[in-house]
């Protein structure tokens, strides 16, 4: 780096040297190193050329608003970091509970239970609901019976009238005799997901994942 130095002449005078090179430096200047530089470039300048007011006050201006801008980023960055935190706490307080979510695929909590939420948007009798495995046999039939319009729930234990589990694996709903505008299951939280490129983190379920904006419904 080419910086100023200074060198004394015979008559013991010392003497501004503008062109002298000594050494590289850091090239990173930072407020506190300007400051340093601009005060011995004060102290030794040419009384027939001193430094001019308008260059100077460009060099302080141009190094403050430097030192403002990356003071800025870093502050930037904690706050960025701070709120990715606490989105990825608040979303892991979710764990263990479950949530309704749009699908209609649904899968057993923990207890072995089916369950899910249809909406219907005109009244209905005589509808039900298919639960239907992997291989399209209907594993259990819901009789809905006569509903309102609106949401309707429905669950299902797993088990067949002689109380034996007969599935344990993710299953279809098929409404049959109305059409639903919505159809909703209930999915167990097992994990939170946090992507790197920061945004929103994702709630790891049964179902696939989710983010937080998509739960219907809580518990």
């Amino acid at each position: 780096m080419t910086t100023t130095s200074t060198v004394t002449d015979s008559a013991g005078l010392s003497v501004y040297n503008a062109n002298a090179t000594v050494g590289t430096g850091n090239a990173n200047m930072d407020q506190s190193s300007f400051l340093t530089l601009l005060t011995a470039q004060m102290q030794y300048q040419d009384p027939f050329e001193p430094v001019d007011n308008a260059q100077m006050v460009s060099q302080m201006a141009t190094i403050t608003n430097s030192s403002g801008i990356a003071e800025m980023n870093a502050t930037l960055k904690s706050l960025a970091s701070e709120i990715t935190g606490t989105r990825l706490g608040d979303a892991a307080s979710w764990i263990g509970k479950s949530m309704l979510v749009q699908s209609n695929i649904a899968a057993p909590d923990a207890s072995g239970t089916y369950a899910g939420q249809i909406t219907l948007p005109a009244a209905t009798e005589g509808a039900t609901i298919d639960l239907v495995d992997s291989s399209g046999n209907v594993v259990k039939t819901i009789d809905m019976g006569s509903q309102a319009a609106g949401d309707v729930t429905f669950y299902w234990d797993g088990k067949d009238d002689t109380g034996e589990t007969v599935s344990t694996a993710a299953l279809q709903v098929k409404v049959n005799g109305a059409t639903p505008s919505k159809v909703a299951t209930w999915a167990t939280i097992a994990a939170v997901q946090s992507p790197a490129d920061g945004s929103s983190s994702k709630l790891i379920t049964a179902l696939g994942s989710y983010s937080p904006s998509d739960a219907i419904s809580l518990m």
